[in-house]
């Protein structure tokens, strides 16, 4: 196994990795909308909070050596499913290959985001 780490996405704030490789597959770690370069939650509205989740996501997988349209399942967690369909408009601009996916309303996610990406991808 490789552990995957950049700093143009959040830091681990516990026991974890930003992501795993094992045998030329990526396990990313949730990904949430802190802003690596200030540390914390800046986006307001689940629009931007979705982007700037896209954003740490991005970073992640390309330090690894993929890339969005490697993608072969995401699980998405939302605060209110009531954001679903403006989360799916951001959420479709990246992964246009359309991967598996399960999309879950949880009750809280830390520092109390909106939403939060995990996602397996090919190398």
């Amino acid at each position: 196994m490789k552990v995957v780490s950049t700093d143009k996405a959040p830091a681990a704030i516990g026991p974890y990795s930003q992501a795993i490789i094992f045998n030329d597959i990526l396990f990313t770690s949730g990904q949430i909308p802190i802003n690596p370069d200030t540390g914390s939650v800046d986006a307001e509205g689940i629009e931007a909070q979705a982007e700037q989740v896209m954003k740490n996501l991005g970073a992640v997988l390309e330090a690894a050596g993929s890339g969005f349209e490697k993608a072969i399942k995401t699980t998405c967690f939302l605060a209110d499913m009531g954001d679903f369909a403006a989360f799916n408009e951001v959420y479709g601009k990246y992964f246009v290959n359309k991967p598996a996916r399960s999309c879950v309303a949880v009750k809280t996610l830390p520092k109390n985001v909106l939403c939060e990406v995990e996602v397996i991808a090919a190398l």
